[in-house]
């Protein structure tokens, strides 16, 4: 429990803090802020927002989730996977619609730590984090494919929704710009190649300051980012926003959508971070920190954040053990957007696109994808392919609804599949005196034995046990059942009036927890006798027999 506890993981670790430590910490955040510089640019504008909505983003959640959250390594700021989602927020709600969305996605995290909802992520299947997952990835690449091959649109051309980018792609193909193409492979070779040679500084910062020179240098006819953006160095301001019933309720879906997908992937990040550190997490406080951070966040100009698995994991990598390395990166990202935020005018916009191909390939899980398709049940690969499709054509949120809805349907088919009713065969012991094993039982006595879970899917099977003429007594065995819901209830009690009405004593044996305690709150126990419910199958048959003599 004491994991769990609802207090920030920074006030933990001062206890023991060391000025060792610090500057252990203080190097990493450093390294982790030239890390976010040009992701945070990069997944702004991928966001449709300007470069430095970015930064607002890291800087403010960063520093909260920081310095409020559960985990010791968590590096928050904003990431690819809301980079469509917001696009699309703002295309059809705008700025205000977004930061609207955003607090309410905060408003709900910090209800779901209060509420100690944490553990209810892992619920949430693989086959649809890794669909969704993959789709985003998708969508990101196709949405950089303009800015990377240098096309024009004719004015007025409509690209929120993933089919209509690639109409627009495929309708202006005519117009692409060489220099821009040439510029755009020359920053992935840099971003492919540079890691092998270091990974002390980001191959992403090394392809930036390369596309600046390259560009300057040689004159090149390609876009850089203050040829489409207006570039301000200041620091972020509070803003306030209109509320009222109607905006609430359009925002409120957005905003459902933001913070289940902040929730599962800042305690997926979290996950993998324990793993390297060998250290545990506090979910529900990180669901918290996660809610503020992103009120934050809206409340000063930036758009939602989560934890960033790769941010984290430099962080990590670099010595980062406590959550003064994510302060540490905050402040320097401040440092950064006042002194050298002009210059990130000059980045050209296909180094833009191909960092962001490079993290949509991390992202994408490819690999994984590929083995769940050939190895998964055929249930979880129809599930997996359609969160991914659904992600791709339509959005997020149709995806996780339908994959989620898909998901239960099959996980009861499966579990339906797995439980029944059987009926234990009888024997004649003049016929077979060796009775292959089975336990002697009188005719007048029927013996049925329930097994799996009882619930809505397959309540009906507990229709099937009949009876004969001369039956007395039934044993119902349920040795094999952990649980027990309220229409397999029901079932029970329509059975047991039936027995009820041709004078037939039922008689329980090996009755788990669960389902006992769900009879007795239903007074089933009280009604059928307790003297009918007993521990074992042997004992249920003597008492069988007894009441068959009186």
């Amino acid at each position: 429990m004491n994991k769990d506890k609802l207090k920030p993981m920074l006030f933990s670790t001062m206890k023991h803090y060391s000025g060792k430590q610090f500057a252990t910490d203080f190097i990493s955040g450093i390294i982790v802020a030239i890390i976010a510089l040009p992701l945070s640019i990069a997944l702004a504008l991928a966001s449709g927002v300007g470069p430095e909505e970015g930064l607002y983003t890291a800087i403010v959640a960063g520093f909260i989730i920081s310095f409020l959250g559960g985990s010791r390594v968590q590096i928050a700021g904003p990431t690819a996977a809301f980079a469509t989602i917001v696009a699309g927020i703002i295309a059809q709600s705008g700025m205000e619609g977004m930061m609207l969305a955003t607090i309410i996605a905060g408003i709900i995290l910090v209800l779901m730590g209060v509420l100690r909802l944490g553990g209810l992520i892992k619920f949430i299947p693989y086959t649809i984090t890794t669909g969704f997952t993959a789709g985003i990835a998708v969508t990101i690449v196709i949405g950089q494919i303009k800015d990377f091959l240098g096309l024009t649109y004719p004015k007025g051309t409509v690209t929120i929704e993933t089919s209509e980018k690639v109409k627009a792609v495929i309708e202006n193909i005519a117009t692409l710009n060489p220099s821009a193409l040439l510029m755009g492979m020359i920053s992935l070779v840099i971003l492919i190649i540079w890691p092998k040679i270091s990974e002390k500084i980001p191959g992403s910062l090394i392809a930036v300051i390369a596309g600046i020179l390259i560009v300057k240098l040689s004159g090149m006819n390609v876009n850089t980012i203050g040829d489409l953006y207006t570039i301000e160095s200041h620091l972020p301001t509070f803003h306030t926003v209109h509320l009222d019933f109607a905006s609430v309720k359009a925002a409120l879906p957005d905003g459902f959508t933001i913070a289940i997908l902040a929730a599962i992937e800042s305690l997926l990040s979290c996950v993998v971070a324990d793993s390297m550190i060998n250290s545990h997490h506090r979910s529900n406080m990180e669901l918290i920190a996660q809610g503020l951070g992103n009120m934050g966040s809206a409340f000063f100009g930036g758009i939602p954040a989560t934890g960033a698995i790769a941010r984290t994991a430099a962080n990590i990598k670099n010595g980062g053990r406590t959550p003064i390395a994510g302060i540490i990166h905050s402040i320097t990202l401040i440092l950064v957007l006042v002194i050298l935020m002009p210059y990130a005018a000059l980045i050209p916009m296909p180094t833009i696109a191909a960092i962001l191909f490079i993290v949509a390939y991390n992202m994408c899980q490819w690999r994984t994808f590929v083995h769940l398709c050939k190895t998964a049940p055929k249930s979880d690969i129809i599930v997996l392919v359609l969160t991914f499709t659904l992600t791709v054509v339509f959005d997020l949120v149709i995806a996780i609804e339908i994959g989620m809805l898909l998901s239960v349907l099959l996980f009861m088919k499966r579990m339906s599949e797995e439980s029944g009713v059987s009926s234990w065969k009888y024997y004649d012991p003049e016929e077979d005196p060796d009775g292959m094993g089975l336990k002697p039982i009188p005719p007048q006595v029927r013996v049925y034995e329930i097994y799996g879970p009882m619930f809505f899917g397959n309540s009906g099977q507990i229709d099937t046990m009949n009876y004969r003429d001369e039956t007395k007594v039934i044993i119902i065995r349920m040795r094999g059942v952990p649980a027990l819901d309220a229409t397999a209830m029901h079932s029970l009690e329509n059975f047991y009036e039936r027995c009820h009405e041709q004078d037939i004593t039922l008689v329980f044996s090996h009755v788990n927890e669960q389902p006992m305690h769900t009879m007795e709150k239903d007074n089933f126990v009280e009604k059928v006798g307790k003297e009918n419910f007993r521990p074992h199958i042997d004992d249920a048959i003597e008492w069988a027999n007894e009441l068959i003599k009186k």
